[in-house]
């Protein structure tokens, strides 16, 4: 891959993990404001809880992008970024542009989401 392009993945990535810090930082912030004074109506109670589940949900699949996107910044750094890592082929460029926090090329990708009970992570 062209010196070029890698750059370009390089910034993509940089700012969509800044991106991601920001708004982890804003659903923290949300959290910590849902988790004040105990309300004294059940419905209030109820409807504080499922905010911070919800937020808790949210924090945690921001996190795992987050996760994603600084592995994919190591392997550019390391020389290894665009190798899916089930099978060590080239992922697709299209794949990549679309995704390029991808761990895996598409073939492996499918066979992957088809095992029951497979981690992509």
């Amino acid at each position: 891959m062209d010196k070029a392009r890698l750059e370009k993945y390089r910034q993509r990535l940089e700012q969509e993990r800044s991106d991601l810090t920001a708004l982890l930082s804003r659903t923290e912030e949300a959290g910590r404001f849902a988790d004040g004074p105990s309300p004294e109506d059940m419905a209030e109670k109820a409807a504080n809880s499922y905010t911070k589940e919800f937020l808790f949900h949210q924090s945690d699949n921001e996190r795992t992008h987050l996760n994603l996107v600084q592995k994919a910044l190591e392997r550019l750094r390391e020389g290894d970024f665009g190798s899916c890592q089930d099978c060590g082929e080239s992922i697709d460029r299209k794949r990549l542009d679309a995704v390029p926090w991808a761990l895996f090329c598409r073939s492996c990708q499918e066979k992957a989401e088809s095992s029951p009970g497979n981690d992509l992570q």
